[in-house]
């Protein structure tokens, strides 16, 4: 329909009536400058939106925040919805949003790790004195969860400069030199690797293998997923083949569990056993790309596996672009599989429901195999080695090796590589027996999740399947000793404190059950009826584990420590 000659001289958008035209869309308007600033750091890089991720990364990187103005941008840049940018940056802990108006976070942030382990080493005093001490103009101090560095108790992160064994003053020094890069530490790299044999079995396998024979001898050596679930390794390779192509590899290096650490011990020694095993798990399903989900409380592993991928690469290993490597932002509930998949495709971290299961319904929609970074780093052993490398150790009637992290009150924290049959007095043995002037009192043996059993019970071999009888699991091993000095009271309002944070808030009995639970516990006498119906709902209606297994400190502490609540 024509317009008359008042509309048409008219400037408005999309309206006519009188006094009621617009110059600009409604809403946040384009910034020019930060339109430019965005498309600098982007440059050819691809818009695509499982990308977004790594794009805000970039920004949060070179800016130190978030800008409404930059996320305008960047929502122009990639022709998305601003709510689109805003509801997946504000879900991850370690993007700064900054609106309009506000000012931005300091230019130097220090994050203080408050997990059960860092806790007991004196973490709380340590942020209270960097509060008091610091300019808070200049620096901002803020707590973290597990930072995977539990064996050397407290740990803080400058910039992403990690400082062990952290005091006031060695913060201080930090600040003063500028240390706010990742250190590298020193590690067997692609030359050393095949100087001594490595991917020759990679080679050997692409060139006449027989994925079945590979399975079977997987099978053989008893290797079960490490990182938590414990599911037969070799078992998910049918699984996923069982579906049509293309079909895909996601490494789950998102080691969030609070104690758990080894997957970083071995990346930062030996990134080309896992690496190679992740090339064999890829061969094995016929995967078109491997997607590496890497935690980003761990910028050297990053920084290591960004090098050694491209020195695959460019020794024709691998394609270009074959590895994906991914980074995490600080959200814990990515460790669970389907979650991590949402990450990878851009999206806020929510555990999808099931099924139908990743095997089938994976990255993008099509199968998909997961697998956790020691699980593979045993892939590639068991290929080069035989399974008799697993199968071949036995002790209390349980077959196999375990990676134990261990921290808390021992001589000696660190990563233990022990008969899985081991019991927690084999474990603080090898942890060089107990701190000095400690006396062992209580355990944590795979995580919060798995909660607090007490020293009395030491003779129970730490594996898949034989905590389960006492309300606990093995998980990823990270095992948390606590000792006489120690209230488990506080450890388990730890353990809850953490799942409260870290809920992603999808399903309302674990938003609100861990929320309700940590006011509960804060009482100087628990309501345990009360408590154990709250346990009960979560455990049964929990979408996901986090919620499932939230219940559990709070059950053996009501069991074991009555005497303290």
């Amino acid at each position: 329909m024509a317009l008359d000659e008042d509309s048409k001289g008219r400037q408005g958008v999309w309206k006519s009536g009188k006094g009621r035209g617009r110059a600009t869309p409604k809403g946040r308007q384009l910034d020019d400058a930060a339109l430019e600033e965005v498309r600098a750091l982007l440059g050819d890089r691809p818009r695509r939106r499982d990308l977004l991720i790594e794009h805000l990364h970039l920004i949060q990187d070179a800016h130190g925040h978030l800008s409404a103005a930059h996320m305008r941008a960047l929502a122009e840049e990639m022709r998305m919805a601003q709510a689109e940018i805003w509801e997946v940056a504000s879900f991850y802990a370690h993007f700064d949003l900054v609106k309009e108006g506000e000012a931005p976070p300091p230019a130097l942030t220090i994050r203080v790790c408050d997990s059960l382990s860092c806790e007991l080493a004196g973490a709380e005093a340590l942020k209270a004195a960097l509060e008091d001490g610091l300019d808070p103009a200049e620096v901002r101090v803020v707590r973290a969860p597990c930072m995977g560095r539990c064996d050397t108790a407290p740990v803080c992160e400058l910039g992403h400069h990690h400082i062990d064994h952290a005091t006031p003053d060695r913060v201080r020094e930090a600040i003063a030199a500028g240390e706010t890069h990742a250190v590298i530490p020193g590690y067997e790299d692609l030359a050393a690797y095949e100087g001594a044999g490595g991917y020759g079995t990679l080679a050997d396998l692409r060139a006449s293998g027989d994925w079945e024979a590979v399975q079977d001898k997987i099978l053989e050596s008893g290797l079960r997923g490490l990182g938590g679930a414990g599911f037969p390794s070799g078992k998910k390779w049918g699984f996923v083949r069982a579906h049509a192509g293309p079909r895909y590899l996601a490494v789950n290096g998102d080691e969030g569990e609070p104690g758990t650490f080894k997957d970083r011990y071995y990346l930062e020694r030996r990134p080309h056993l896992f690496l190679e095993g992740m090339l064999i798990a890829a061969w094995a399903v016929e995967a078109e790309r491997v997607f590496l989900y890497m935690r980003d409380e761990y910028p050297a592993v990053l920084s290591i596996l960004a090098r050694e991928i491209a020195a695959l690469e460019t020794a024709g290993i691998v394609p270009p672009g074959f590895i994906d490597l991914r980074r995490g932002a600080g959200a814990y509930i990515c460790g669970e599989e389907s979650a991590m998949i949402e990450s990878i495709e851009g999206k806020r971290g929510l555990p999808r429901h099931r099924p139908p299961f990743v095997a089938e319904v994976g990255v993008f929609g099509r199968p998909t195999l997961v697998h956790n970074v020691e699980t593979l780093y045993w892939v590639a052993r068991v290929c080069r080695e035989g399974p008799e490398v697993l199968s071949g150790t036995e002790k209390n009637g349980r077959k196999g090796l375990r990676s134990y992290s261990v921290s808390g009150r021992v001589a000696k924290p660190g990563v233990y590589l022990l008969p899985a049959g081991s019991t927690i007095c084999d474990v603080i043995e090898a942890a060089g027996g107990m701190a000095d002037g400690h006396a062992f009192k209580a355990y944590q043996p795979g995580g919060p999740s798995s909660g607090l059993l007490p020293a009395s019970i030491d003779d129970v071999p730490l594996d898949f399947n034989t905590l389960q009888p006492l309300g606990s699991f093995i998980g990823s091993a990270a095992v948390v000793v606590l000792s006489d000095k120690d209230s488990a009271k506080a450890a388990a309002l730890n353990m809850l404190r953490f799942f409260e944070d870290e809920s992603c808030g999808q399903c309302t009995p674990c938003r609100v059950g861990c929320e309700k639970a940590v006011k509960l516990m804060q009482a100087d006498r628990w309501d345990q009826g009360l408590l154990e119906e709250l346990c009960q709902a979560m455990a049964d209606a929990s979408i996901c584990g986090l919620g499932q297994a939230a219940p559990n400190p709070i059950r053996l502490t009501m069991k074991h420590f009555a005497d303290e609540i």
